[in-house]
């Protein structure tokens, strides 16, 4: 039917988009695309500078990225291709693996491009796609600022025609500040009005596509002023024409295997989060159902496209995916019109990119990451929201300044498992009172005015009963009866028990026995059907009796009361 939004074969999700395509959409998808890919040139160009490859490799895998993720994406909002982050891990790779060549460089990059689209495949095929959540969202945003930092810094250098030393980003920072004084003036002038130009227009205009701008003026300037006689380095030779297909240099990758097989690992974490999160977003605004496991499918093809055309990593760009939305792109032909637009642009334009001031990309690069990865407004959300979440992410700036970029991935991912395993494994325990004139129970400490039953301790256990827990749940027990005088009963809300292993079965059975050894009565309430049934076939039920076992609080409380010869409001009957 005409307008439908059917997906089509899974497979091939744009064979169903084109089935069912409506010429209305022809003009916005065009437009898109073309918008697109005025937007994705001039920044591919700087982000193969972050990776440090010749800067065509960037639009080579910004065609394929474009090109194959249109074809394979179940999302007809997003722009695949490469990213600041994703350039820096590529970067990292290079510089942990002592590569120097600008041919070995970029095999290399290729060949780490390749590994992580391998992993995708793995991700899709055996629909782990969910292995990306072990990787938080303050760690990446850390991550994210402190890698930032690493390339700001990286490019001051370019900023004033001087050389620099140092191991880390402090190191390179230090001994940037000592050259100063050998600054090339004429290199600073123009590094100073490339950023002025890039983020001023950010700033007062930021509908105008600033890196377009700022690529095309840095090319005007150096063509009529001769900025090159002038001792301005440029970035030198672009060659014209398409990618050839070229298998990275496999001894190169067995050398440095452990490095290439961390930076596929980081490159899928932080590539697969992006897309994924970018996807949905698209897809819910426009009312469509994406495949998150053919997500990772096409975002596979398109790393190993981009590998095996001597590209770099890829992933969806929210600022690119956002620009493609606001133009009008209703189907995936947008991104096809962007990927093909690029190839355009390497067939007939690439070597107007030779004479581009490496100053003016040095500004490209700097106001990218600036803008796309210190996110200032998400560290200050986690300071106010949450303390904890955001000494980590500042724990991973500073790793990935100290250690590197690849060594601040693991720190996260290191950092992400032990806030998952403290969070597990110590569940909260609080105790409850009853809020005055209802049947309601909630948390004492923040209501010291609901009435708390002499004789009768109310406490909620929050989390999974399992081996990492069970012994918190019997210390907590353990305490409420040596240090609650006159104590007869414990009512245990279950409610937020929804599972227990076989240690947390023993480890109730445990409970009961404590209880009764110190002459008080254990009620267990709101149990799970699924958490019930396992008690019940260890025996826990049977011990602690039927009658032991209660709906809700209110009632465990009543009958524990009336065990007491009291009545409801806690006094003798």
């Amino acid at each position: 039917m005409k307008g439908s939004q059917a997906t089509g074969p899974a497979v091939v999700p744009i064979v169903g988009q084109l089935r069912s395509y409506d010429r209305a959409w022809l003009r916005g998808d065009l437009i898109a695309g073309l918008t697109v890919a005025a937007l994705i040139v001039p920044k591919n160009l700087g982000y193969a500078g972050i990776a440090g490859i010749p800067l065509q490799n960037g639009l080579y895998a910004a065609a394929a990225g474009a090109i194959v993720y249109a074809i394979f994406g179940t999302c007809r909002q997003i722009s695949m291709g490469p990213s600041s982050g994703l350039a820096a891990v590529a970067a990292s790779a290079v510089l942990a693996a002592g590569i120097t060549s600008e041919q070995d460089v970029a095999s290399f990059v290729a060949g780490i491009t390749l590994a992580s689209g391998i992993l995708f495949l793995l991700l899709a095929v055996f629909k782990m796609g969910w292995i990306a959540q072990f990787l938080s969202r303050a760690v990446v945003t850390g991550f994210l600022f402190g890698a930032a930092i690493d390339v700001v810094i990286g490019e001051l250098p370019k900023l004033t025609g001087t050389e620099v030393t140092g191991s880390n980003p402090i190191q390179e920072l230090r001994s940037w500040l000592g050259t100063l004084g050998e600054a090339q003036t004429t290199t600073v002038v123009v590094g100073v009005v490339a950023l002025a130009v890039v983020f001023g227009l950010r700033a007062i205009a930021p509908r105008v596509p600033g890196a377009l701008v700022l690529v095309v003026g840095g090319l005007l300037a150096s063509a009529v002023f001769d900025l090159g006689a002038k001792g301005v380095a440029l970035v030198g030779d672009v060659p014209r024409g398409l990618p050839s297909l070229e298998v990275p240099n496999g001894q190169l990758m067995w050398d440095h295997v452990g490095t290439v097989a961390l930076a596929a690992v980081a490159l899928v974490l932080i590539g697969f989060s992006q897309t994924a999160g970018d996807a949905r977003a698209f897809a819910a605004k426009h009312r469509y159902q994406i495949d998150i496991n053919q997500e990772s499918a096409a975002q596979s093809l398109a790393n190993i496209a981009s590998g095996f055309f001597k590209g770099m990593p890829v992933s969806t760009s929210l600022s690119a995916s956002s620009l493609n939305d606001h133009s009008g792109a209703k189907t995936s032909l947008a991104s096809l019109t962007s990927g093909v637009t690029v190839l355009l642009t390497l067939l007939f334009l690439a070597p107007l990119f030779s004479i581009l001031p490496k100053s003016v990309l040095a500004a490209l690069i700097i106001e990218a990451v600036v803008m796309g990865m210190m996110n200032v407004p998400e560290m200050r959300r986690l300071a106010r929201v949450q303390k904890f979440d955001f000494w980590i992410a500042v724990a991973a700036v500073v790793g990935t300044l100290i250690f590197g970029v690849l060594a601040g991935v693991i720190i996260g991912i290191g950092l992400s498992l032990i806030w998952l395993v403290g969070v597990a494994t110590h569940p909260e325990m609080p105790s409850l009172g009853r809020e005055p004139g209802t049947q309601v129970y909630r948390e004492a400490e923040g209501h010291p005015g609901d009435d708390v039953v002499g004789g009768v301790a109310v406490i909620r256990f929050d989390g999974g009963l399992f081996f990492a827990t069970a012994d918190a749940l019997e210390d907590r027990l353990r305490e409420v009866i040596q240090s609650t005088p006159g104590l007869t009963g414990i009512v245990l809300d279950c409610g937020g028990i929804n599972f227990v292993d076989s240690q947390g079965a023993a480890k109730m059975a445990d409970i009961v026995d404590l209880a009764r050894q110190a002459g008080v009565s254990l009620r267990l309430t709101r149990l799970k059907p699924a958490v019930r049934a396992t008690l019940d076939r260890d025996g826990v039920i049977e011990l602690i009796g039927q009658q032991m076992i209660h709906g809700n609080i209110y009632r465990a409380v009543q009958a524990e009361q009336a065990t007491q010869g009291k009545g409801p409001d806690g006094t003798s009957a």
